[in-house]
Parts: structure tokens; C-alpha cells; sequence
């Protein structure tokens, strides 16, 4: 049998929580969004590179987006010495060039997996603990703002890709 991404419902979060509610929640959202975009495709759609010459695919905003998280929560704010999910020192593309459809669904899990140790990880920290980020001091308030932006960065590449594979519009 077939692997199809699953449907989603994304949370709809308070628009006048305290900070750190809010900022998880528009996180949520823009998580569940991508996967939204996904959902009902096969492994093999999700992986079709559909807007040429880019090599972009929603099989690898899943797989970005799984590194993207990593990197921000876990290696620069926990600091942790943990390997990239896809990416390759060398190669900061290996994640969208080394899709394969036969390991959507795990690579779909992994993404999910991902924001589960995130979250957990983070859970108990204050928006206002700082990190080194380079030369600078950055904030977890930081990380929570910047990959708001980058996921809806990406779920504006989603939704032209995934109306280019089958048609889909909108929300």
C-alpha cells in the first residue's frame, strides 16, 4: 500500500495569550500548515521537484525544516553536539537534493519527531535565556520569532509547489 500524508487540523491558538503562549501557538500554526500543504499526496508527490529549475519539493521543506528546528532549538540553544537530521556539513542542499519517496513517511515522522524533542526541550526555558550566535548574544524569544518567518517563508514556496503537483489551492 501507498503512504499519503495524513490530513491535519491546525490549532487555533489564542490571539491575545501571554507571550510565550502565543508565540508557540503561531508556531503550531505555521507547523501544521506545512503539513496541510502535504497532506493527501503519495511519496512520490511529495518529493516532485514541480516548479523547475528549482530544486525545491515539499518532501524537502520537510526534511529543511526538520535541520532548520534542530539547528535553532537544539545545537544553538541546547548546544547540544548532535549530528543535522539531513544536511551535510559540505552540502547545506543535501536536504532537498536527498529525497526519496520511498522514505517520505518516515521523513515526515522524523519532522514531527523533531518538533516533539524541541518543544520538550525548550519547555521549561524562559523567552528571555540568551545563547551565542556567532559574535552576538541571541534570546529563545529570538529562535520562536525567526522560525515563524521561515516557515511562512516556506509555506508560501508550499503552496506554489503544491498547486504545480495537483492543483490545490489556498488556505
Amino acid at each position: 500500500m501507498t503512504w499519503t500524508a495524513p490530513e491535519v487540523t491546525r490549532p487555533q491558538g489564542s490571539l491575545a495569550a501571554p507571550e510565550r503562549e502565543l508565540l508557540q501557538g503561531l508556531l503550531d500554526w505555521h507547523r501544521a500548515t506545512l503539513l496541510h500543504k502535504c497532506s493527501g499526496l503519495t511519496g512520490k508527490q511529495l518529493a516532485e521537484r514541480s516548479v523547475p529549475p528549482s530544486g525545491m519539493s515539499l518532501l524537502g521543506l520537510l526534511r529543511h525544516l526538520t535541520d532548520v528546528e534542530r539547528i535553532w532549538f537544539r545545537r544553538r540553544f541546547l548546544g547540544e553536539d548532535i549530528p543535522f537530521a539531513h544536511k551535510q556539513d559540505d552540502n547545506w542542499d543535501a536536504d532537498y537534493q536527498g529525497t526519496d519517496p520511498d522514505r517520505a513517511e518516515a521523513d515526515y515522522a522524523g519532522l514531527l519527531e523533531e518538533w516533539r524533542v524541541c518543544d520538550a526541550a525548550v519547555a521549561g526555558a524562559d523567552l528571555d535565556d540568551t545563547f551565542q550566535a556567532g559574535e552576538n548574544a541571541a534570546s529563545l524569544r529570538f529562535i520562536y520569532i525567526h522560525l515563524i518567518g521561515e516557515y511562512a517563508r516556506h509555506n508560501g514556496h508550499a503552496d506554489l509547489l503544491r498547486e504545480r503537483v495537483d492543483g490545490t489551492v489556498g488556505a
